[in-house]
């Protein structure tokens, strides 16, 4: 892949692994909280190497839903586990501005609470999709 790998793309790729551990666990779909990814997420949607994408992060391909909600953010432990704590990243705008206060909760508390408006689901074809929660479980 000859894409420029930005740190929100780089996190675009960790958040579909942590998808597919969900996935595969049969819990329910990873809710995307940060505006920063979720826009990398889909300027990279439309373009013809979005599915080499996918399989590179996830071996799979991941699709795009509509989910909004807010709550506790259910993956972030997993996340956790399998790279370490949340990059800044995670709590900047899509402007570019970091949330101070929402990066120092996480900090302090080692949780997310968020708003979001979209998820990832199995795109192959072949997977049933976790049901997706209005309201993640904590």
């Amino acid at each position: 892949m000859t894409a420029v790998q930005t740190p929100e793309r780089t996190e675009l790729g960790k958040f579909f692994q942590v998808s597919v551990r969900q996935f595969d666990a049969g819990q329910v779909a990873p809710e995307m909280f940060s505006a920063a990814i979720d826009a990398e997420w889909h300027q990279l949607l439309d373009k013809p190497e979005y599915a080499e994408f996918c399989a590179q992060s996830a071996g799979r391909l991941i699709n795009h839903v509509e989910n909004t909600g807010y709550g506790r953010i259910s993956w972030v432990d997993a996340y956790v586990e399998m790279f370490g704590p949340l990059p800044e990243v995670w709590f900047t705008g899509a402007d570019g501005v970091l949330d101070e206060r929402a990066m120092a909760r996480y900090r302090e508390t080692g949780e997310v609470w968020a708003e979001w408006d979209c998820s990832p689901i199995p795109g192959d074809g072949g997977d049933v999709a976790p049901k997706i929660s209005a309201l993640a479980a904590g």
